[in-house]
């Protein structure tokens, strides 16, 4: 059982932040299960885990120093081909694809999406 229900991120443009994830986590195996018009979209596998949307309180989103999204990725492939699309859409390098010391075989990437949030896409299969 994991200890997280969902994550929540705020954005500046649904309709940007909606094509942008769509494009970028498909590699994953994650796809859109959630989409609350002019709100609200979440994608997972069975159930809408990593959501992005305005801000309940109506006040601007903004990212946050230190947060990283933390995203399961099915293979070493599927990180690289997810950070080559989000630098196609706009994102930010935060770390290229490649071996980390975290764990053993651990093999991530780092992101930063176009609202400026910090995201990562990581394995820790063998490569």
């Amino acid at each position: 059982m994991t200890i997280i229900t969902h994550s929540t991120l705020g954005t500046h443009d649904l309709a940007r932040a909606r094509a942008f994830y769509d494009h970028v986590l498909a590699p994953l195996g994650f796809r859109r299960l959630l989409d609350v018009e002019g709100r609200i979209c979440g994608w997972g596998i069975e159930t809408a885990q990593f959501m992005v949307g305005y801000p309940r309180n109506g006040e601007p989103a903004t990212a946050s120093n230190g947060l990283t999204i933390g995203l399961a990725a099915p293979t070493r492939a599927a990180i690289d081909e997810f950070h080559r699309r989000a630098l196609e859409l706009g994102a930010t390098d935060e770390g290229a694809p490649g071996p980390r010391p975290f764990a053993p075989d651990a093999y991530a990437a780092y992101i930063r999406d176009p609202d400026g949030h910090k995201i990562a896409a990581s394995c820790r299969k063998p490569g």
